[in-house]
């Protein structure tokens, strides 16, 4: 009878043990990995931009992706407008922004950068029938941005705010230049790639404005950030994956 009872309490140890073997691998299973809240402004194709499923897909959405599994990190996306980006990542709303952001002397003053990982240009779009042919022949004329990016600071500066007008993104600028109320619109030459083959009537000036390299932007405050993000960023040159998802995008000239 000792026997039978030391048999079953042996037992009773073992599927204790395993239970609890269990329900400790579930509770990891079940653990949720930390989170990369990216900030973007989803009307920059092939950059950002918002696919038939509602989803924010695109060159940034893919790198952040990349990063963010390199980094052990769920990626969740912000859409906001371009001009509060980087307040919002200044005051800890997002932890990185993706955005086509041009690096600069001015935004490095109130953000850090994280290695480059495309080159972008700014271009001129202006109707076929346009007497613009060359930029320098926007003096005078008006000139449609997106606010807040590189192109509305070069334009400003250059031609005075008189001759600026700033929109919430880039489908509004050319919108407002189909419907007469700018003359042209600087944007960069991706974009601007996207918006001429969706409208008829439109074309990009063959000569460029401005060459710029784009980078992700991360709060001055957070240097462990910017430094995981350098490291996954370099190994994501260095095995082809950035590369592969710009060329995705991008198509060769």
């Amino acid at each position: 009878m000792k026997k039978f009872f030391a048999l079953v309490l042996a037992l009773l140890m073992v599927v204790s043990l395993a239970a609890c073997g269990g329900a400790e691998k579930t509770a990891t299973a079940n653990e949720e990995k930390p989170e990369l809240v990216m900030g973007t402004n989803a009307a920059f194709p092939p950059y950002e931009f918002v696919d038939d499923n509602g989803e924010i897909v695109g060159i940034d959405a893919e790198i952040a992706k990349a990063v963010a599994d390199k980094l052990g990190m769920k990626l969740t996306i912000k859409d906001m407008e371009f001009d509060s980006l980087l307040t919002a990542v200044q005051s800890g709303a997002v932890d990185i922004v993706f955005a086509g952001l041009t690096v600069n002397e001015e935004r490095k003053q109130s953000v850090d950068f994280s290695i480059t990982y495309a080159t972008g240009v700014q271009v001129v779009i202006v109707p076929e029938d346009s007497k613009i042919k060359t930029v320098d022949d926007l003096e005078g004329k008006m000139i449609g941005v997106q606010a807040g990016t590189t192109g509305d600071i070069y334009c400003t500066d250059d031609y005075g705010q008189d001759n600026v007008k700033q929109f919430n993104n880039g489908a509004l600028a050319v919108a407002a230049l189909q419907n007469g109320q700018v003359d042209c619109v600087v944007i960069d030459n991706e974009p601007a790639k996207s918006f001429v083959e969706a409208n008829d009537g439109l074309k990009i000036l063959d000569t460029e404005y401005v060459t710029e390299d784009y980078a992700a932007a991360i709060s001055k405050d957070n240097k462990e950030l910017t430094d995981k993000v350098n490291k996954a960023m370099e190994e994501l040159k260095a095995d082809g994956t950035i590369d592969e998802i710009l060329a995705k995008y991008i198509k060769a000239e």
